[in-house]
């Protein structure tokens, strides 16, 4: 009789979803918009919460990309950390940053 033992690793839905790996070059465009307007054009756009800033444009998060990385990355529980009432996944939050260090191209 042989005995078979198997190792169990516990992994979250999160941790499997954000294995994404983040494009050699981030662009705007193609990286960084998609992530702007899934997850922050509600309140940043006319009508929103936050319309008095609005991240509509590529020059609007460009300008404002200090203030957003800085609001992405604050610990779960702080009450400035965006977008409210929710995260972004690591990935994003990478992939954001790694915009900024590229250079903040368009395309």
């Amino acid at each position: 009789m042989a005995l078979v033992s198997i190792a169990c690793e516990s992994i979250t839905y999160e941790e499997i979803s954000d294995k994404t790996p983040v494009a050699e070059l981030v662009t705007y465009n193609k990286d960084v918009k998609p992530i702007i307007e899934a997850n922050c054009i509600i309140c940043h756009s006319p009508g929103g919460a936050a319309s008095f800033q609005p991240w509509t444009s590529y020059n609007q998060v460009k300008n404002n990309i200090d203030n957003i990385i800085n609001r992405i990355s604050r610990p779960v529980g702080d009450p400035q950390k965006m977008p409210q009432g929710g995260s972004l996944s690591p990935s994003q939050i990478e992939i954001i940053t790694k915009w900024k260090a590229d250079g903040l191209t368009e395309n």
